[in-house]
């Protein structure tokens, strides 16, 4: 893959990943530099938006919860000064909102970890109205069922008791399902 990585980057290789795992993101940027890239590294929101200000990337790959805030906000430092940058929002929290919400700001695509390298490159990759293959492993009912029901959450601006009623739901019954972690 490498090799045909080389061939569709083009003159500017610049990309900067913004990660709060350390040994995430030192795996990934070796991954990335053997494919081409000329990578740079954050770990926090405030180093990720200084970096995109300074050199705005042609490629970034951005964690949604970083210790110090939203990666969104890099999102939006790096479409503030330069809107050809190719975003790939990438986090282990995956929901529907907030993978809507990461697009509507500029993102060019979504994926949840765990993500390898040729996952990324293939998101960063990707022209025009190409679709990406579909997933190996796509998500099952309870996992949808999970993904609406949180998508409806963050809608209501995570009132449980209005997103009962929205739901038709028992309010405890929203609050377990809540509470738990997104099923596989």
């Amino acid at each position: 893959m490498p090799d045909t990585v080389a061939a569709k980057l083009g003159p500017d290789k610049t990309l900067l990943l913004v990660d709060d795992d350390e040994s995430f993101v030192r795996r990934l940027a070796r991954a990335m530099e053997k494919r081409g890239f000329d990578v740079q590294t954050a770990e926090t929101v405030a180093d990720g938006r200084a970096m995109a200000m300074a050199r705005p990337p042609a490629y970034a790959v951005v964690d949604l919860r970083l210790g110090d805030g939203n990666g969104l906000d890099v999102v939006e430092a790096i479409r503030e000064r330069r809107d050809d940058s190719r975003v790939v929002v990438l986090t282990g929290y995956g929901a529907i909102a907030t993978a809507v919400a990461a697009v509507k700001i500029g993102a060019t695509d979504y994926l949840s970890k765990p993500a390898d390298a040729n996952d990324i490159t293939a998101a960063l990759l990707t022209e025009g109205e190409d679709l990406p293959p579909p997933p190996e492993n796509p998500m099952s009912a309870d996992r949808v069922r999970w993904e609406h029901i949180h998508r409806i959450y963050e809608q209501c601006d995570r009132n449980v008791s209005e997103t009962a009623r929205r739901l038709n739901m028992h309010r405890r019954t929203l609050q377990r399902i809540l509470a738990k972690r997104s099923p596989r």
